[in-house]
């Protein structure tokens, strides 16, 4: 009856679900590993103290922004310059835009700052001029994933999809800083721009989604030992059926 088991289809067979089933064992546990770093992440930064309590530092001081150093208050004096509207940003569920202004610092670099949320199809207020010394959460520059990001083509001259230093390169001469802070108060006409968390240490939804990857390499793995023993049915069945002539 178990004949078959020899002929080369099934030698193939049988090859495949010793190599699918300990991949997706391996795929599942991996992607368990991945959420539970998320969770470790988030429950060490809940641990640590209000980044925003802490007293504002020089800005070269906190940089490059990590984990640890992301929204903490940054201090950087300069003077302001460009001004650019980054659209399609939420928030309290209103549509609207963050105000970013290049603050030129005494180092010959540009900082991006975001003085503010302001309400769709207002007019953003000139900056300050002159001399001028800013406090702000420090933040990581976005990239494609980030929340609100949008892409660059299509947009109006005087816009930006992204706020990082690959977006500005073709757009200003200065060197940009890979970092840019969100006032702490911002100006009349504006709202402050809530600091974001640092990326790997929320519980959002990449984390979920690893905990759903999880599962589904899983029930991959049941589905291969499934059809397996589906297939040896079906050909034992068919094997009896030779056997009485049928």
């Amino acid at each position: 009856m178990y004949r078959f088991l020899r002929t080369p289809r099934w030698w193939g067979i049988n090859v495949f679900v010793l190599l699918a089933i300990p991949f997706c064992v391996f795929m599942g546990t991996w992607q368990m590993g991945k959420f539970e770093e998320r969770v470790a992440s988030h429950e060490e930064a809940e641990r640590r103290p209000d980044p925003e309590a802490r007293p504002a530092e020089a800005l070269d001081s906190l940089l490059p922004v990590d984990k640890e150093t992301s929204g903490r208050i940054a201090r950087a004096s300069g003077r302001f310059g460009q001004q650019f509207l980054v659209p399609g940003r939420e928030l309290d569920g209103r549509d609207g835009a963050y105000v970013l202004t290049l603050l030129k610092t005494d180092g010959g670099r540009a900082l991006p700052v975001v003085r503010g949320w302001l309400p769709q199809g207002a007019k953003p207020p000139s900056p300050p001029s002159g001399e001028v010394t800013v406090t702000g959460a420090l933040q990581a520059s976005e990239n494609a994933g980030s929340k609100g990001v949008r892409a660059a083509g299509g947009l109006p001259e005087g816009q930006l999809g992204m706020i990082s230093a690959a977006s500005l390169v073709n757009v200003v001469q200065d060197d940009v800083y890979d970092a840019w802070i969100t006032l702490t108060h911002s100006p009349a006409g504006l709202t402050p721009v809530p600091a974001a968390a640092a990326a790997g240490t929320s519980l959002d939804m990449k984390a979920f989604q690893n905990l759903g990857y999880t599962a589904e390499w899983f029930v991959f793995a049941g589905f291969v030992v499934f059809m397996w023993f589906r297939l040896l049915r079906r050909e034992l069945d068919a094997s009896r059926d030779a056997a009485l002539g049928l």
